[in-house]
């Protein structure tokens, strides 16, 4: 393990995301730039973000609950300050290996997860494989199961050769998602910069194009049968405690989505945010952050 991030922070970044980084290279030789704050100890909140976001997406809810609990939030290889080869393993069994790897390595015996995006699919990859680790839940907007479609936007991401052009050359992907995923307000200048700070070349924008490339719609794709498995164990973690923090102005993960999980944790505290987008945490602010930071920290004494 190591102690640097693989990519400096500049200044006025730093004043957004004002954390240190650490580093963690994955079984495929690859550096993770993660993020460790709070009180040190075996139990931790684990915060899994999606494409095309990172760490950055959950850097408000870190500073709510890491006074309390821990915090552990990795960028996973090829996004955010992570390192970014060209020829890495970008499937979901991949991704949870490394993170099943991350949480080895920190000897974490007691597991808080915070799944957001490909976040979800990767998070209950881990949870449902690893449940007598798994403690309090926290669901936004997110999937972990197999689904019929996905918006047209990004279907035309996903066509060979045109899918490179408009995702690596024209960062087609991460750019629009700074406005598409926002509804109630728009992002500040610096936090669109926040964002896509780190995915400002074609070879810096591999892993954004693999997260499109690896949505499975049919039973050949290569990760299909990893998040058919997860989707089938889910409701395993259903005595789990759960709450669901749901923007109802998703252009991707709609109230489809939500109705599954609501079906398979129907205990689950709900709590929708009707106007918010894709983004919740950063559409909702502390609407989101505030009962999210109160379930998580609710049994520290």
């Amino acid at each position: 393990m190591d102690s640097a991030p693989h990519t400096p922070i500049p200044a006025w970044l730093a004043r957004l995301y004002p954390f240190t980084p650490q580093s963690f290279t994955t079984a495929g030789g690859a550096k993770m730039s993660y993020l460790d704050e709070g009180p040190r100890s075996d139990e931790a909140v684990l915060m899994l973000h999606g494409n095309p976001t990172w760490s950055f997406y959950y850097r408000n809810l870190v500073q709510a609950v890491s006074p309390k609990l821990r915090c552990i939030v990795p960028d996973h290889i090829g996004m955010g300050l992570s390192e970014k080869p060209q020829n890495y393993d970008y499937t979901l069994a991949t991704r949870i290996a490394d993170i099943e790897a991350l949480v080895t390595s920190l000897g974490l015996r007691r597991v808080h997860l915070v799944v957001h995006d490909w976040g979800g699919a990767i998070g209950f990859g881990f949870a449902t494989r690893h449940r007598d680790l798994i403690g309090r839940i926290v669901i936004l907007n997110t999937a972990a199961f197999l689904a019929k479609r996905i918006p047209l936007r990004i279907q035309l991401c996903r066509i060979p050769g045109l899918g490179p052009l408009i995702v690596r050359g024209l960062n087609g992907f991460a750019g629009p998602a700074t406005w598409m995923a926002m509804h109630l307000r728009s992002l500040t200048r610096h936090e669109k910069r926040g964002y896509l700070f780190p995915y400002d070349s074609w070879d810096h924008r591999v892993a954004v194009d693999a997260f499109v490339r690896d949505i499975p719609l049919r039973r050949s794709h290569p990760s299909w049968a990893t998040l058919d498995e997860i989707g089938n164990d889910l409701d395993e973690l259903a005595k789990q405690p759960i709450m669901i923090v749901w923007g109802g102005r998703d252009f991707c993960f709609n109230y489809d989505f939500l109705n599954r999980w609501v079906k398979i944790f129907p205990n689950a505290d709900l709590r929708p945010m009707a106007q918010a987008g894709h983004y919740v945490l950063e559409d909702a602010g502390p609407k989101a952050i505030t009962p999210i930071e109160q379930f998580l920290i609710s049994e520290i004494k």
